[in-house]
């Protein structure tokens, strides 16, 4: 039997977040290729400084259309088809209110009334129009704004993991601050999960409610504690619902998608954060391929489905409510 071998792990600060890469070889050249990577997609899709591509399309609303890179592109049109789906919780055209709102910028009030009814008339996914000769895309209002925040990290550790593919490298992990995606197993031996923690909200950020463990699979949670602040002893999140642009309210405090591509983590988080728990499991009973873990207020874990991981609950003041087989 081969002996085991050893975790190296390499970690850099980008997308404002702690980035962490695991490989089973010591390798400093391929880490700095996968940063530099990181770097690059950060670049092109950032909306907090110039110049990135988004940006650029940002700047340009109510003008004209702006040609972007096809990979940009790509991204934008998979964000609009997610926001047109019915009663999407997901919007790539919500920057406006996002930038009113400030939760995890130093954002500590809840703005007036008036100022979220005039940015909400700005967040039509309708007006974003794709040209799919040209790759451009073109706001038509003055005041509009991408912000792909909700899909960068998915679709960046999809490009990692592609990367590393092309390095012939199958075994890793990597974790774009809260967007983890597993390439194969964490030993070398057949059969060992890598173990993802579930984070307990509004805890330490080592206080876990379990622990998923999963091979060859995006791990990705969208919550409530991520961003927030406390306005008049009402808590206010990041997760902002595009019908009324205030946080949506309901009986999650997180959602948890296991798949096998991280943008589809990163989309589905949102989507089924809207629609909370019984809507969510009845939605993903079609889609074997997308599984969730949610967290809810009344302190329950609720699981859709555990075809592509297992889940082990280690804090007892939670209850563990397995929906589906």
């Amino acid at each position: 039997m081969p002996q085991e071998a050893h975790v190296y792990s390499y970690s850099a600060v980008l997308m404002g977040s702690p980035i962490l890469l695991k490989l089973f070889q010591h390798n400093e050249h391929l880490a700095h290729q996968v940063f530099r990577l990181i770097k690059h997609y950060e670049n092109l899709l950032t909306v907090n400084r110039s110049p990135s591509e988004v940006m650029n399309i940002n700047h340009a609303a109510g003008l004209h259309p702006v040609v972007v890179n096809p990979a940009v592109y790509q991204l934008i049109k998979c964000a609009k088809s997610a926001s047109l789906l019915p009663n999407s919780a997901f919007n790539l055209a919500i920057g406006p209110l996002v930038k009113c709102w400030k939760i995890g910028f130093q954002g500590s009030s809840v703005p007036p009334a008036d100022e979220i009814s005039t940015r909400l008339a700005l967040t039509s996914p309708h007006q974003v129009i794709l040209d799919d000769e040209q790759h451009s895309v073109f706001l038509t209002q003055a005041g509009m704004e991408l912000d792909l925040g909700a899909i960068a990290k998915g679709y960046i550790a999809d490009r990692v993991r592609d990367f590393l593919h092309s390095q012939q490298v199958f075994q890793g992990l990597i974790n774009l601050g809260g967007n983890v995606q597993t390439l194969g197993g964490a030993s070398q031996m057949r059969g060992t999960p890598w173990s993802v923690g579930l984070k307990k909200p509004f805890a330490g950020p080592d206080d876990l409610i379990g622990v998923i463990e999963v091979e060859g699979k995006s791990v990705v949670t969208s919550g409530t504690y991520e961003r927030w602040f406390e306005f008049a002893g009402k808590r206010y999140h990041h997760i902002l619902d595009p019908s009324t642009g205030y946080p949506l309210d309901n009986e999650l405090h997180s959602v948890t998608i296991v798949s096998e591509d991280s943008v589809d983590g990163d989309i589905w988080t949102t989507l089924i954060y809207g629609m909370g728990v019984e809507q969510g499991c009845a939605c993903l009973a079609n889609k074997p391929g997308i599984e969730a873990i949610f967290v809810t207020k009344d302190r329950r874990v609720v699981l859709s489905s555990q075809q592509l991981f297992t889940f082990t609950l280690q804090d007892s003041s939670y209850q563990l409510a397995p929906q589906g087989s």
